[in-house]
């Protein structure tokens, strides 16, 4: 099939790192400045559109012909913008996206660094004079007297410049055509590439937003904040409050302590210490004001499109290890959690809703933090329609123990799927259904589960909060032995995995696992064959030190040598799993007219017309079987909602 490869320049007055690529777009001053293509292996061509020059008919019937894959290296923006500035639909079926093929073979996901990696060629690098390019061209400028006070850079202004501007636009698509050849001698499953279109449809779609309630959440806080703000200045005579060296000698100087940190952990300590009132007073002060309740309100205002909708919630592949979705401009992944009930819940996004101060601050005393579990709720259907949000439950849980074959773990998912409980009663030898909610056993259940099913120990028992739970630095090891002694196959599927990988990287021979899963040596690439059939990578693997070690992306956000073993290995797998059945019940959804407006982790969120369907048929189509996946017991519980929220 024909391919025309594409690359653009473009102007608008929004932030598209902060607002989205939607709402830049659809801005009435945005425009694209230059447009660079090539069909298949012919000459780079800049179209000057900001100079005058026009596209070419052979283009725009391209750009709208099934017969031509449209190709571009993060093809949303490309797809997106040309769509707004011509008019014309773009069926992502009709793209793919280089980006995304290199985030599936474990690479980079920009253009420079994939080239950097890939070792390509110096004329076919990307060219390193864009950045300040881009500043001058395709962003507002500061009007100056110097530039007779314009507001903006034209090719006029600079010739110089912007004839190195369609210099770097045709390096660009060099560069991403030189990726693409490069990365085409690894196969992508056409489920993969059906399931990036339909993302795009989701993205494309959007949520609708509450941009009333979102504002009136911004004022009540920064109301709330300058009236604290006041008090904290009229309390200690500092001219910043906020600041914590100011803060620590006030202290010093009202209570006669000295005060090394005030850090969470540290501030029970200087309360007790200080044993003073107007400490009290200031430390719960700076409490409510160093909380971000607002910054997800602030983030809906500004990527909210002029319809009301948010747009480009979740980028595909986000987490290159194992394929996961992440998330984009507000940030779902990261919701906190509700404290408050329902119905609590409720009453308070009234108040919010009208303005309501004098009610938030005579019901809450702590309104930054009630503001903050409100956020969900800013998310709501259309008119006529309603949500319906389905959960798979314990999904990463349920697919360990059926990767691993823990044969009582999957006992307990296909009867009551009380796994906190049934996981303390199997590590203690209690009778099966004698730990209960609220039991401290069942809690002790529930941290290991949270804690240990990766290889965690202790360190890993404490990072998630044991101690703060109640239990005892004793208790901690025993906790690790008892679940790994009830676990016996997981334990054994981790060092399994282990094995496995080792004998692949040294022989470069196929090591098979249970399910069809596989590790296999594909040139400078250790894959591992999931069963739904795509396949993890990693790139460059070697044996140091008797270390597994590959090249990725480390926690940095460079790219280096990064270890790994086991246990690692089998969250990566597990994780991805999971992943994949999310994106079957997506696909199944959006297949049964379920529009799914946005995704969080494991959980859907569909908008469905009022008296069609139910809760019900949503959870029943989330928990159908998986032919790849004989055996596995899924579950999902759905609920309807008028806004979002949890159950």
């Amino acid at each position: 099939m024909k391919l025309l490869s594409i690359d653009i320049e473009t102007y608008s007055p929004i932030d598209l790192r902060t607002s989205g690529v939607y709402r830049y777009a659809n801005h009435p001053d945005f425009e694209i400045l230059l447009f660079g293509y090539a069909f298949d292996d012919q000459p780079v061509n800049v179209i000057d559109l900001a100079s005058g020059e026009t596209l070419p008919d052979e283009v725009i019937c391209a750009l709208v012909s099934p017969d031509v894959i449209k190709t571009a290296f993060n093809a949303n923006f490309e797809r997106t913008c040309i769509a707004a500035y011509t008019g014309m639909d773009m069926p992502p079926e009709q793209w793919s996206c280089t980006a995304v093929r290199a985030s599936e073979l474990g690479l980079p996901a920009s253009l420079e660094n994939v080239g950097t990696v890939l070792g390509l060629k110096e004329d076919e690098q990307k060219l390193k004079t864009g950045k300040n390019l881009i500043k001058y061209f395709c962003r507002p400028c500061k009007p100056t007297q110097a530039n007779n006070r314009r507001t903006r850079n034209l090719p006029q202004h600079d010739p110089a410049r912007w004839d190195m501007f369609k210099e770097y636009n045709c390096r660009d698509v060099i560069t991403e055509r030189a990726i693409r050849k490069k990365l085409s001698r690894f196969d992508i499953p056409k489920s993969e590439e059906r399931l990036w279109a339909v993302d795009q449809r989701i993205n494309d779609r959007g949520v609708r937003a509450d941009v009333g309630f979102a504002r009136n959440a911004v004022m009540i806080d920064t109301i709330i904040k300058n009236r604290q703000l006041r008090e904290a200045i009229e309390l200690t005579g500092l001219e910043n409050p906020k600041s914590p060296a100011q803060i620590k000698a006030w202290i010093q100087e009202t209570a006669g302590i000295t005060v090394e940190s005030l850090n969470k952990r540290a501030i029970p300590t200087v309360r007790k210490d200080a044993n003073n009132a107007d400490v009290d007073r200031l430390l719960d002060l700076r409490a409510q004001l160093s909380k971000t309740s607002v910054k997800k309100y602030r983030a809906v205002l500004r990527t909210v499109d002029t319809d009301g909708r948010i747009r480009g919630l979740t980028k595909f592949y986000g987490a290159n290890r194992t394929g996961r979705w992440s998330g984009r401009l507000v940030q779902l992944q990261n919701l906190p959690k509700n404290q408050i009930s329902n119905q609590e819940l409720d009453i308070a996004r009234q108040f919010v809703s009208a303005g309501d101060i004098e009610s938030i601050e005579l019901l809450y005393d702590d309104v930054a933090g009630t503001l903050s579990q409100l956020v969900r709720t800013t998310f709501i259907p259309k008119e006529g329609c309603r949500f319906i949000v389905a959960d798979f439950s314990a999904i990463e849980a349920r697919v360990l123990a059926w990767m691993a074959g823990e044969k009582w773990r999957m006992d307990v998912f296909k009867s009551h799927g009380k796994i906190y409980e049934a996981s303390a009663e199997q590590m203690f030898h209690l009778p099966t259904g004698s730990v209960k909610k609220g039991d401290p056993m069942r809690q002790k259940g529930k941290i290991a589960e949270l804690a240990l099913g990766y290889g965690g120990s202790v360190g890993a028992l404490k990072s998630m909060g044991a101690l703060d739970m109640g239990l005892q630095e004793s208790e901690l090891k025993p906790l690790v032995d008892k679940w790994r002694a009830a676990n016996k196959s997981i334990t054994k599927f981790w060092w399994d995995t282990d094995a496995a990988a080792r004998r692949t990287i040294n022989t470069k021979a196929p090591a098979r696992l249970q399910y069809g899963m596989a590790f296999l040596k594909r040139g400078p690439l250790l894959k591992f064959k999931l069963p739904s059939g795509r396949e993890l990578s990693y790139v460059k693997p070697a044996i140091l030190e008797d270390q597994i070690t590959y090249e990725g992306i480390t926690q940095g956000g460079g790219w280096g040598r990064i270890e790994t073993y086991g246990p690692k290995l089998v969250e990566n797998i597990v994780q991805a799993f999971a992943r994949d059945c999310l994106a079957e019940a997506i696909v199944r959804l959006e297949k049964k007219g379920f529009p799914v407006v946005f995704h969080v982790h494991d959980e859907v969120i569909c908008e469905v017309p009022e008296g069609v369907s139910s809760a019900k048929e949503l959870s029943e189509i989330m928990s159908e079987p998986i032919d790849w996946a004989p055996g596995l017991p899924l579950r999902a519980d759905a609920y309807e909602c008028y806004y979002y929220m949890k159950d």
